[in-house]
């Protein structure tokens, strides 16, 4: 891969491996930014995060969707409050689209019930992400987020070298050890020349309803420290917050209030 790789296949000249193993989305889809949110671990707030970024997206006049690629641990579908099963016909499968037109695709739209497991080995799993992205009719999507993942095993890599992703965003909290296993994601993202464009520290603090100072509950937050190791320059706080909790909990996530990732967003659009 070329040095300074611009994630622009569609463009690029150089004949490398990363460009031929890339995959064209539905020929009926409109694509313009693909941004992974990862963590490397899961229980983090990461699909949090991917719905917080989408619905921002849209607040600000874009027109947003979210690849849900957690097969087994999917939870996008139940924060935006949709029922409705994804449609197809022999054309395409077809996104479900929230009360405010963000285009969802994930297993859960797929399946009878919520409940229902995914016993899938590695290969079918990275098959199924791979058909949201090739299967799925997109419409014209100005930023597409993929909820990736946990873990840097077979799915993600999956991901990486098949979905052309022009960055990601990592999402951590302040205990030492989550930040450990994020920095094994973020070295992984570095050794597959993708930029990492952003990190959000959930549960990063509480603030006292009677005084308003910030107290970190789970330690000192690191997230500049982790910010600066990896050389970014744009970092989000997301503290616990009982209505941003209320509304992903009870299907309104598009109606959560608070800017903690408007900078973030910001900074995805240059």
């Amino acid at each position: 891969m070329a040095e300074e790789c611009t994630h622009d296949c569609g463009s690029c000249g150089q004949d490398c491996a990363q460009r031929d193993m890339h995959k064209k989305p539905h020929e009926l889809s409109r694509i313009k930014k693909v941004i992974g949110v990862v963590s490397g671990k899961g229980g983090v707030g990461k699909s949090l995060t991917t719905a917080m970024l989408a619905v921002t997206a849209q607040r600000n006049g874009f027109r947003a969707a979210v690849l849900d690629a957690d097969i087994t641990g999917p939870s996008v579908p139940r924060m935006f409050g949709i029922a409705d099963k994804a449609t197809g016909s022999e054309m395409g499968i077809f996104p479900v689209r929230s009360k405010t037109g963000v285009e969802i695709m994930s297993m859960n739209l797929l399946l009878e019930e919520d409940t229902e497991p995914v016993i899938w080995r590695g290969p079918v799993i990275a098959g199924a992400v791979l058909q949201f992205w090739t299967d799925v009719i997109w419409n014209d999507v100005d930023y597409m987020f993929v909820d990736m993942p946990p873990g840097t095993g077979d799915v993600p890599l999956s991901i990486y070298q098949s979905i052309p992703l022009d960055g990601i965003v990592l999402v951590t909290t302040p205990q030492e050890l989550v930040s450990m296993i994020v920095k094994k994601a973020a070295n992984m993202a570095q050794k597959m020349n993708i930029p990492i464009l952003g990190i959000v520290e959930n549960m990063s603090y509480v603030k006292c309803p009677d005084c308003g100072k910030e107290i970190e509950v789970f330690g000192k937050s690191g997230a500049a420290e982790l910010a600066k190791e990896y050389g970014v320059d744009t970092v989000a706080r997301i503290p616990f917050d009982g209505a941003l909790t209320n509304c992903a909990d009870r299907g309104l996530i598009e109606l959560f209030e608070g800017d903690y990732v408007e900078a973030l967003f910001r900074r995805l659009e240059k």
